[in-house]
């Protein structure tokens, strides 16, 4: 169907009542409810003053519901990709109100209650198709190469986007398919891909985003399924025997957000038997391109039928289709390679090429020469100007010779190491004066790497406080990742941690009560948290830590319920986890 989304509303109330438009665990949400949620935000959204609206929600159909409510009712969403104070803060000066599960200093405006709210008639509203016209949606970039830029975007743009995406790829998936994510639709890939696409065709949503590869396994194979991703997650995905029935479900697997490493690609078409389906785009783009990579057909992208490109004279690409706010040509920082046979290769972005006392240095080569050495699995390079004198800075995630090779020789010699490898191929200029080793890249919902999250990283951390002679009380933290009710730390035990002392001679463990006050000091220190412990429940020590060891601490807040999940776990599997409650008083 031509323009679906600007018929969706419509088509939701034409659907059966029965029908399934999606799944909140195992509980199958009718389209009636659907649309009655959307009628009830729509009758609780006219009657507020303001045209524009920031929206937040965890779960996809109830987000689904507010947005469509929304532009029924005339207003303006804007999304961001998290509720954090500076988030919160750069929108207070841009919208008329918040929906959702902003934190409570943002004033959000009260849910409707369900399935009671009609006109003052008594009716209850009739769904309207929506004008392609409307300036309905501000999407934000994702802050990988600079500050987060505000997207309008009318809906006729993203109409257009949805009917492509269907008329491409919609056979293969067929209409029962549902759709699992492990990316947010709080960002424009996984709003059309997760929530607007799939809503459109039929397709039933699965509410909840997927964190964990076992659980992800698990659901897959319960029904026909598809799964949108990013390269962040595709490439970390395990071994596991679940893989197999999910196999058998499984129509398709899409991929976005930044590139995808060759051989994770090939990984994931022999775990999960679908090679992805690569999109190529951004938020001011919409998607402009697609690759299905195979051993004999790797690199070259083919665009969408609604999509012109071309390249300017110094190899920059340049795009035109009904996704953008005009019929103009806009040009990319993307350098690209025409191919024979009509689609193209891309070379690296042409914002990647740094100027440093006055010599021209290109990221993208640096980190290529980086990544080719054994000791290292992945890198980012960003110019530093936090100092006096600007520097390039390493984020640098090594391979298992590159972290023994660490541990034998430490930082200095491994920072030598590296900056030998590339004075092969770079002047002294350019080699990186700042080096951090991380256990992985941080990755926002969207599963990018953003500036902010890298510059971060160079923030030195104040030094613990001492104790007993100076040995320390605290682990060295560093965040991986964040979203708005949960984060990933990754934590090294000092060696000579004042907590090793006596427990137990000969054979120093962390301490459980020592894991637990971490964690809950930590929950503190991301979330606003009720003053008073109240108990803790389902706590298993499986693995001891032992001194000098790096794990990862995975943190959830469930302000409902006042509680917080936590695990702590490395490449040997769990080490601990609990559920820690708390009350107000």
């Amino acid at each position: 169907m031509r323009d679906a989304l600007l018929q969706l509303p419509v088509s939701l109330a034409a659907w059966p009542a029965h029908a399934v438009a999606g799944w909140r665990g195992s509980q199958a949400v009718s389209c009636a409810s659907l649309v009655q949620r959307v009628q009830d935000w729509s009758v609780m959204l006219a009657a507020q003053p303001g045209c524009q609206f920031a929206l937040y929600f965890e779960d996809s159909l109830e987000f689904a519901a507010a947005l469509l409510g929304a532009w029924q009712a005339g207003k303006t969403v804007w999304l961001t990709a998290d509720a954090l104070p500076a988030s919160c803060a750069a929108l207070r000066t841009r919208v008329d109100g918040f929906l959702g599960e902003f934190p409570a200093d943002c004033a959000p405006l009260a849910a409707p209650a369900r399935a009671v709210t009609a006109t003052r008639s008594g009716a209850t509203p009739a769904m309207q198709v929506l004008d392609g016209a409307f300036e309905a949606l501000v999407v934000h970039t994702s802050g990988s190469t600079g500050a987060p830029q505000a997207i309008p975007k009318r809906l006729s743009q993203m109409s257009s986007e949805v009917d492509v995406l269907e008329a491409m790829f919609g056979d293969m998936l067929g209409a029962d398919a549902a759709v699992l994510a492990t990316v947010s639709h709080q960002h424009i890939y996984g709003l059309l891909f997760k929530v607007l696409w799939p809503l459109c065709a039929g397709r039933p949503v699965v509410a909840d985003s997927v964190a964990y590869p076992e659980e992800l396994a698990a659901l897959l194979a319960e029904r026909p399924s598809l799964l949108v991703s990013s390269p962040a997650h595709l490439k970390r995905l395990p071994q596991l025997a679940g893989w197999q029935d999910a196999r058998a479900q499984l129509r398709a697997v899409f991929s976005s957000g930044g590139p995808l490493p060759e051989e994770a690609a090939f990984a994931c078409a022999d775990l999960l038997g679908k090679a992805p389906i690569e999109v190529y785009g951004s938020s001011e783009t919409g998607g402009i391109a697609w690759r299905q990579r195979t051993r004999a057909d790797s690199a070259a992208w083919t665009a969408f039928p609604n999509v012109e490109w071309r390249l300017d004279e110094e190899g920059a690409l340049a795009v035109r289709s009904a996704h953008l706010a005009d019929d103009t040509w806009l040009h990319l920082a993307d350098r690209a390679e025409a191919t024979d046979d009509g689609r193209f290769e891309l070379r690296g972005r042409a914002d990647r090429i740094v100027k440093l006392e006055e010599k021209r240095i290109s990221l993208d080569a640096l980190e290529a020469a980086l990544r080719a050495s054994p000791l290292v699995d992945e890198a980012r390079l960003m110019l530093d100007d936090s100092a006096a004198r600007s520097c390039l800075a390493a984020f640098v995630v090594l391979s298992a010779e590159g972290r023994a090779r660490l541990q034998a020789e430490g930082k200095l010699a491994l920072n030598r190491s590296l900056r030998v490898l590339l004075a092969a191929s770079a002047e002294t200029v350019a080699l990186p004066r700042r080096w951090r080793y991380l256990d992985q890249l941080p990755v926002n919902a969207q599963g990018k790497t953003t500036h902010a999250a890298l510059a971060a990283l160079l923030v030195e951390q104040a030094a613990p406080v001492p104790a007993d002679a100076g040995r320390p009380t605290e682990p060295e933290w560093r965040e991986l990742e964040r979203e708005d009710a949960s984060v990933k730390l990754s934590l090294t035990v000092p060696k000579d941690l004042l907590y090793f002392e006596g427990h137990f001679p000969g054979s120093p463990i962390l301490p459980g009560v020592v894991q637990v006050d971490w964690a809950i000091a930590r929950g503190r220190h991301y979330f606003e948290m009720p003053p008073v412990f109240r108990d803790i429940a389902m706590l298993k020590f499986q693995q001891v830590i032992a001194p000098g060891a790096t794990v990862q601490l995975e943190l959830a807040w469930d302000s409902a319920k006042s509680s917080m999940q936590f695990k702590y776990l490395s490449d040997a599997g769990q080490h601990a986890s609990g559920r820690v409650l708390f009350a107000a008083d």
